[in-house]
């Protein structure tokens, strides 16, 4: 069937989405899996000792053969060194993609006719003139890149966010971004201000308050454990942590349980700790958003509502302290780390499908093939906010995706963290 594909590489995963075309519409975006059923694969590459790539990384390395959060230092004149290689990191993030497409290509069973890759919002013509170079070396040549505002925003649309003006709120795990975005008169989004950002700040320094704490707590008990068997079951608290912030977002309480050699040891955390340790960085971002609404020259009741994205936007404070803030709906998606990905892939429709047609929502309820269906796509516009951004390519007939030429690293996914 044929399908077009959006992509958000981000500071900490990468996820994509796949919709395709029932008839004359689109169905609704649906992630696809990349690492072992999950939609989420660790946005890190491995150079193993034989010359392979894999994605996701090992579960120990020395910091040489491994490389994370790239994508921000792309236009960076200085390279990065991958086992003692200087490798340039739009060429990285340009492999990842790569990998991305040939997962899905293998999953479907054919080349997409369209593909969108999102970008921080703040990158201007020379950044993404850089990314859309690596692209065309591994022989990507169709894929349009988008501001991740621009496709948060799509992602909202098209669950029934109907609003003219919005700001988006984008926490990820090592970075935070505020623009503003508004509908074009052909329905589709476009940024427009100065979007700002705090880097690194994200999801992770939350996962690192909260291990903190563990290890306060868990001092003495620590303290009397031989130091082997200490990082041992230190080795693994930052997951741990992961997993027990991500339960404190519908739990009031949640134990941090690590395992010592005398047994498992349990922490027990509640919400209004853990937010607690987690304010300041949160009213930081808050903060950043309102400069960067009245930075605009928009009143805050003009805003339709703040639209959130990012895998620590879920966490309660987050929307309270917005929602204290600014007079105005804050919504976020049931799967927030996937909003890029899923808003990528509705411009990926209108990529295809560029008729225009005035704002509309997805049909609800779901009719009875079981399938939610998109109205005619549109085409998507560019970022206009920064001068000398290249025009919108002209329609074109979608000709089958070349595959990407193999590089000079195999691509194989690292499974089950192997090193």
């Amino acid at each position: 069937m044929p399908y077009v594909l959006g992509i958000d590489i981000g500071s900490t995963n990468t996820a994509a989405a796949v919709a395709r075309r029932h008839g004359g519409t689109w169905t609704r975006p649906e992630a696809v899996p990349l690492n072992g059923g999950s939609p989420l694969v660790p946005s890190v590459l491995h150079l193993a000792a034989d010359g392979a790539l894999h994605i996701g990384g090992p579960a120990t390395d020395d910091g040489s053969r491994t490389t994370r959060d790239f994508v921000r230092r792309i236009g960076d004149d200085v390279p990065l060194l991958l086992g003692g290689e200087a490798c340039a990191p739009q060429t990285l993030t340009a492999e990842l993609a790569a990998w991305v497409v040939e997962q899905v290509h293998a999953q479907e069973g054919c080349p997409a006719q369209a593909i969108v890759l999102s970008h921080p919002a703040g990158w201007r013509p020379y950044r993404r003139e850089l990314l859309h170079r690596a692209l065309v070396d591994l022989g990507l040549r169709t894929v349009t890149l988008l501001p991740r505002t621009v496709t948060v925003a799509e992602s909202h649309a098209a669950r029934g966010f109907a609003g003219a003006t919005a700001a988006v709120y984008a926490l990820g795990g090592a970075s935070f971004e505020a623009a503003l975005v508004r509908r074009t008169p052909r329905g589709t989004f476009e940024s427009f201000g100065t979007s700002q950002g705090l880097d690194p700040v994200g999801g992770a320094d939350f996962d690192e308050l909260l291990a903190g704490h563990v290890r306060t707590v868990l001092s003495r008990e620590l303290a009397a454990t031989a130091r082997r068997d200490r990082d041992a079951a230190l080795r693994g608290l930052l997951d741990e942590c992961e997993r027990v912030k991500r339960a404190l977002t519908v739990d009031l309480a949640a134990d941090v349980v690590l395992t010592l050699p005398t047994g498992p040891a349990r922490v027990p955390v509640t919400r209004a700790r853990f937010e607690a340790m987690i304010r300041p960085t949160v009213q930081a971002t808050v903060d950043l958003l309102l400069r960067t609404v009245h930075g605009a020259g928009r009143a805050s009741t003009r805003l339709d509502g703040v639209l959130l994205t990012g895998g620590s936007a879920r966490i309660p404070l987050v929307t309270e302290l917005i929602t204290a803030a600014l007079p105005v709906p804050v919504e976020v998606e049931p799967d927030a780390q996937l909003t890029a990905a899923t808003g990528a892939a509705m411009a990926a429709c209108q990529v295809v499908s560029p008729r225009p047609r005035p704002p509309a929502r997805l049909a609800d309820p779901v009719p009875a093939t079981g399938r939610a269906t998109l109205p005619a796509p549109r085409r998507p516009r560019h970022d206009t906010a920064v001068p000398g951004d290249p025009p919108p390519r002209p329609p074109v007939r979608i000709l089958p995706l070349d595959l990407p030429k193999a590089s000079r690293l195999a691509l194989t996914l690292s499974r089950g963290r192997e090193g």
